[in-house]
């Protein structure tokens, strides 16, 4: 029998324990290094305790490691460079309940997609104003769950919408989420959402006649953006559209950025943004965004075991390759290599050859499905055989949230907790 997270949270305790005695004496600097290093000793303490030849079925599946302190760690670095910037998380990207707990202990808001999503983030104790249903396309039960649980703020980009919601909830306060340039992102939004600004007056118009509330405009420049560029000229024509609310009564009170925020050029993003914000908003605009994996890629490491190896001989040139299969593949939490377009970079987390000579591996899921492939190529030092383990980082965005039981594979896999940041300690009562 796999253990349950609860168990694996009792067993770590001792850990937690050492961690917050031995934080308090390094800086906040180091912060990241010490999660990376506590992350490795709990994954070294987990696999000690599994013998592959004698576990239970299911007892050597995948596992996370989530070092929260990295999380509260991409909250501190968003409130430093985007100040007036309130942070809505997009809890599709991975609706892990400590992850909400913890951004909901931090006073966030939250993007929510859909009926469930709204209900976990209120079953959390979030006030319904904390919350944006940023989806422009609705089920209409879904509006009248919003409407009966006081979830205002939702966002629009088509006539049939309007209607839908005069309908259903004429109290809403709206967004208009209008088309961008996302061509640098991972993954593109503007082949779905978002109206194009030859038709913003119009819709500004229909919603006028049908009385109904227009606060707002938002935009999205694409999940995982690449330039920076994209953010400065969605608010200049988020400015336009402001300017068209104005014509026809309406006083626009927010501007909504979206997501497509990413880690390495997060600092670069946020300056651009910033100056297009002063250069095009007053200060009494408020202005809210809706980052997802920014805040919880790089907090998730997964750990998976070698279920077999098949050696490939090159006769012409004597090469030996080997094909290392895995107990997750993009079935499971490797979905992000598809739906993403994630590169996942394995590295050893134990093996049992010492020698440190590189060797070519191609790495594969544990499904019959031949797409079941994490990489093509890719060099790790040592044999690697049957047992051994591997670890990927930067595993929080797109992955748990959608992995499948295809092949009768489990899509449960146990997380384990540590904090590397008092902070998050505190607040998490770790």
């Amino acid at each position: 029998m796999a253990l349950s997270t609860e168990t694996l949270t009792q067993q770590y305790a001792s850990i937690k324990i050492s961690e917050n005695q031995s934080r308090s004496n390094i800086k906040a600097s180091h912060g990241k290094e010490l999660g990376k290093q506590l992350t490795k000793d709990v994954f070294r303490e987990r696999i000690k305790s599994i013998d592959t030849d004698t576990c239970a079925p299911g007892e050597e599946d995948a596992f996370f490691v989530v070092d929260m302190g990295e999380v509260y760690r991409q909250h501190l670095r968003w409130k430093m460079n985007l100040k007036r910037v309130k942070p809505h998380y997009a809890v599709k990207c991975n609706p892990d309940p400590e992850v909400l707990r913890l951004l909901a202990e931090l006073g966030t808001g939250f993007d929510c997609a859909s009926m469930q999503e709204i209900e976990t983030i209120l079953n959390l104790g979030v006030d319904p104003s904390r919350i944006i249903y940023a989806q422009p396309c609705k089920t209409k039960s879904f509006i009248r769950f919003a409407a009966d649980h006081r979830v205002k703020q939702m966002t629009f980009d088509n006539a049939d919408e309007l209607y839908k919601i005069q309908r259903f909830y004429p109290d809403a306060e709206l967004f208009l989420r209008i088309l961008t340039d996302d061509s640098s992102s991972l993954c593109r939004l503007s082949d779905k959402f978002g109206a194009s600004m030859d038709t913003t007056m119009r819709l500004l118009q229909l919603a006028k006649d049908l009385d109904l509330n227009v606060v707002g405009v938002s935009f999205h420049v694409g999940s995982g953006a690449s330039d920076p560029q994209s953010f400065a000229r969605a608010v200049q024509d988020s400015r336009i559209v402001f300017d068209q609310a104005s014509e026809i009564g309406y006083h626009l009170k927010t501007l909504d950025v979206g997501g497509g925020f990413s880690g390495d050029l997060f600092e670069s993003m946020a300056s651009v943004l910033s100056k297009a914000l002063d250069e095009n908003f007053p200060p009494n605009v408020r202005v809210i965004g809706e980052p997802g994996r920014y805040y919880v890629s790089s907090a998730f490491t997964l750990a998976c075991n070698i279920i077999a190896r098949r050696d490939i001989q090159d006769p012409a040139t004597g090469r030996t390759n080997y094909m290392l299969y895995l107990n997750d593949g993009v079935y499971g939490n490797f979905a992000s290599l598809i739906y993403d377009h994630q590169i996942a970079s394995p590295r050893i987390l134990s093996k049992q050859d010492r020698s440190t000579h590189g060797v070519e591996y191609s790495l594969w899921g544990p499904s019959c499905d031949g797409i079941d492939r994490i990489t093509d190529t890719c060099t790790l030092h040592g044999i690697l055989d049957v047992g051994d383990w591997l670890y990927f980082e930067e595993m929080g965005a797109y992955t748990k949230c959608c992995a499948t039981r295809f092949n009768g594979f489990t899509n449960h896999h146990d997380v384990l907790y540590i904090s590397s940041e008092p902070g998050a300690s505190a607040l998490l009562n770790y």
